[in-house]
């Protein structure tokens, strides 16, 4: 997912993607244990979007608070 597309959603809609990429995350985690995990760059994929996420959500609040 791109920053572009992250900042058209709403803060509703970006904590909602976050929380089904931590729970995505778990299930990646779960089957690289179990050794079922096909694409293990997957993994790294959503780490990378779960930290653009709460990046663009960080820089929301901190120009909430500075007006």
């Amino acid at each position: 997912m791109k920053a572009k597309e992250i900042r058209e959603l709403t803060d509703a809609e970006a904590q909602a993607k976050l929380r089904d990429l931590r729970q995505e995350l778990f299930h990646l985690r779960l089957q690289q244990e179990t050794a079922r995990l096909e694409r293990s760059s997957r993994i790294r994929e959503v780490r990378r979007d779960i930290a653009r996420i709460e990046t663009i959500l960080n820089e929301r609040r901190r120009i909430a608070a500075s007006r």
